[in-house]
């Protein structure tokens, strides 16, 4: 992991730097997906912060899907730049069927009018 930094004189909140720059490592590849994170402890202890502040931090990343904790396992990257796009493919195709569902259930379909 590379270097993280907390600005406490910045008007953003130290949980929303740390989440900004975690993310930002992940969608570079320095945190590939797999990677076990610091416990929020050891993380808080590192950065001068406190604990809620990285557990918020982790929170919000884990409630994007980012990163997944496995209970005493620990905290791991869950995102990859390959597992974002095959996410957006699946929600597009997800998307492009629901007028077909619509229409099975009776419902008229949604059509673009075009302008």
């Amino acid at each position: 992991m590379s270097l993280l930094v907390i600005d406490p004189t910045s008007p953003t909140p130290p949980f929303e730097q740390l989440r900004a720059q975690l993310l930002a490592q992940m969608h570079a590849g320095d945190l590939a997906a797999g990677t076990r994170l610091p416990t929020v402890r050891q993380l808080a202890s590192d950065l001068g912060l406190a604990p809620g502040t990285v557990a918020r931090a982790y929170k919000e990343l884990e409630a994007a899907g980012a990163i997944e904790t496995r209970g005493r396992g620990g905290t791991f990257v869950a995102w990859s730049a390959d597992a974002g796009e095959r996410r957006v493919q699946e929600l597009a195709t997800q998307l492009a069927a629901v007028p077909a569902v619509e229409e099975r259930r009776g419902l008229p379909a949604i059509r673009n009018s075009g302008g």
